[in-house]
């Protein structure tokens, strides 16, 4: 454990993450959030536990970070808050109060769009006793573990993504997209190495769901690249697991890992969990 700009953190695993600890989030100045905002720059993902957030908590923590985003599907966002996006297995009247089992499969936050998400941020408000972790896979030390050789032939490689590919084949809640959905979601390409603005550090970033071709290598080639890569960036030795309890508040950088969420007794278990963006730049 160490002390850093007046905050006491912890790794999430060695050389990647911070708990940040002893801090209380609805009662901290926005100058203490602010030492919050510079170590997530500076680690990839930060978790703060034992949190009580109410929704206007949330969105004051969030604006010190950026400009909240948007979310593309609109259904279950939060009554009066409509950045703060419901995950939940819970049905009230007969009507789901959030989406279920969003998330699942390594993937990145809107990387189908020109600006994907700079940061993804999900507060637990209700959690199984067992199951529903969420992984996150490191892609800067993904990066920094591959050989020279093999970072030259990645460093070139842009990738298209496309949202209307992702809706039709996904593994839960797949759809066909409506002519104006599928307008206002149009496929972009990203570098398949990115450079994180905050230091220039770079990271590995591939994604699964999105992906439909590597430009330059098409067809089954450059897919079976994205699958390997995946397959290296998110074994052991680059993963957190993040186990959750009530009030946790967990944040990860979409410039530089990849996450999936994890699949839990749906029969026996409830899960409701608030989840925030904020805006991004243009990867390069």
């Amino acid at each position: 454990m160490t002390l850093a700009d007046d905050l006491t953190i912890s790794d999430l695993k060695p050389g990647f993450g911070a708990r940040i600890h002893d801090i209380d989030l609805p009662t901290a100045t926005d100058a203490e959030i602010d030492k919050v905002v510079a170590a997530f720059h500076r680690h990839g993902a930060v978790v703060l536990r034992d949190q009580s957030m109410t929704p206007d908590d949330l969105m004051r923590f969030i604006s010190r970070f950026g400009e909240a985003e948007d979310h593309t599907q609109t259904r279950f966002t939060l009554p009066g808050y409509p950045k703060i996006f419901i995950l939940s297995n819970r049905v009230i009247d007969g009507r789901p109060i959030g989406a279920h089992n969003d998330g699942v499969g390594w993937h990145t936050d809107y990387s189908y769009k020109p600006e994907p998400v700079m940061l993804t941020m999900l507060y637990a408000v209700e959690v199984p006793d067992e199951g529903s972790d969420t992984l996150l896979a490191d892609g800067c030390a993904a990066w920094n573990a591959l050989s020279p050789e093999k970072q030259a032939q990645l460093l070139p490689l842009s990738l298209h993504h496309s949202y209307k590919h992702f809706m039709a084949t996904r593994e839960f809640g797949a759809q066909v997209l409506s002519p104006e959905m599928a307008a206002a979601n149009p496929d972009v390409e990203h570098p398949l190495i990115r450079t994180h603005p905050a230091d220039g550090r770079k990271a590995l970033w591939p994604s699964t769901g999105t992906v439909t071709e590597v430009i330059g290598k098409p067809g089954p080639e450059g897919l079976a690249l994205i699958d390997e890569l995946v397959a290296f960036m998110t074994s052991e030795p680059f993963v957190y697991r993040h186990k959750w309890a009530k009030g946790d508040l967990l944040m990860w950088d979409n410039r530089c890992t990849l996450h999936t969420g994890t699949l839990y007794d749906d029969s026996k278990y409830f899960r409701t969990m608030h989840r925030l963006w904020v805006k991004g730049d243009k990867p390069y």
